[in-house]
């Protein structure tokens, strides 16, 4: 997995990115991952801090590089974080699939994140040299993100979960000698000289692989906004880094969010317009997609919001 092409010519925004997913990495895995539940204050807390980091980021980015890729950075952003909302949901049920215990949770989405982030920057790293290769592939990513979109739009249905359809579970299962116990919190069971594999194992597999099928949407929707190496590659990282937090945060309410999926599905076909109106020299500036991205899934949360708040009355 080669870096090199993240720090452009030796920019400095490269090193500093490299630098901060480092140090995040290790203060997530030393710090903050504690057998325990993460409280909501802190999962509020953390998310603050995550999406700051982002942001802040965008904005070394618009200060050194331009206003326009700094608004294609937020842009893409906005998006991603948006969409890994749905990864929450999926989350939630493969963890009740599994009977993890809750305490379990952190150290589990810890790995399985960690696992979602290579597997995304190697399918960024292939779609770029694709790009670069064969610039009509652009095209095939905004028929798939048009076709995507009103594929959600029409079903009106959450994303359905089967672990034991996944491949990664299959071949874990297969290959590894899972116990189906938890083994106090240990990925690795040593029991009568033999190796086994908890099935927290599993479930990290499971998480991590599970992330890439949101990725045939989200990293596509990503090349739309942006060709820039990258705005794709840490847009994508620092909208997954926070997902542990969100999860916390939202897990209780992933099922209040009634038209987020609608928003979600907009703003996909919008974007796969946009990318295929380039055959037509037809450009719609960056600052206009930004505001119709935040303005769509604003929209869509405040109005998921106001009905549940009606419904409890």
């Amino acid at each position: 997995m080669n870096f090199s092409n993240l720090i452009n010519n030796g920019s400095w925004l490269g090193f500093f990115f490299l630098s901060l997913l480092a140090i995040s990495i290790v203060f997530d895995f030393i710090v903050f991952n504690k057998p325990k539940a993460m409280s909501y204050k802190s999962a509020a807390l953390q998310s603050l801090g995550w999406v700051s980091l982002g942001l802040l980021f965008g904005a070394l980015i618009y200060w050194k590089e331009g206003p326009e890729l700094g608004l294609q950075y937020v842009s893409a952003y906005v998006m991603e974080y948006s969409l890994s909302i749905d990864n929450i949901f999926v989350f939630v049920l493969i963890l009740s699939y599994f009977k993890v215990s809750e305490k379990y949770y952190r150290k589990v989405l810890s790995y399985g994140i960690m696992g979602a982030i290579i597997f995304r920057v190697i399918f960024i790293l292939l779609g770029m040299q694709l790009v670069a290769e064969f610039s009509w592939i652009l095209y095939v990513f905004g028929g798939l993100l048009i076709y995507t979109g009103y594929k959600i739009l029409m079903s009106g249905q959450e994303p359905e979960v089967h672990p034991e359809k996944n491949i990664i579970y299959k071949f874990m299962k297969k290959y590894f000698n899972i116990l189906d116990e938890e083994g106090e919190g240990n990925f690795i069971i040593h029991r009568d000289g033999k190796k086994y594999y908890s099935i927290l194992f599993l479930v990290v597999g499971v998480l991590a692989s599970t992330d890439l099928v949101f990725a045939i949407d989200s990293i596509p929707a990503a090349f739309a906004v942006s060709q820039n190496k990258m705005v794709v590659l840490t847009s994508n990282i620092f909208a997954v880094m926070g997902l542990r937090a969100m999860f916390y945060l939202l897990m209780g309410a992933v099922n209040k969010f009634d038209y987020l999926q609608q928003g979600i599905s907009f703003v996909l076909m919008f974007i796969g317009i946009k990318m295929m109106i380039e055959i037509f020299n037809w450009h719609i500036p960056t600052e206009i997609s930004l505001l119709i991205i935040i303005l769509v899934l604003g929209s869509s949360i405040v109005f998921s919001l106001i009905k549940n708040n009606s419904s409890n009355k």
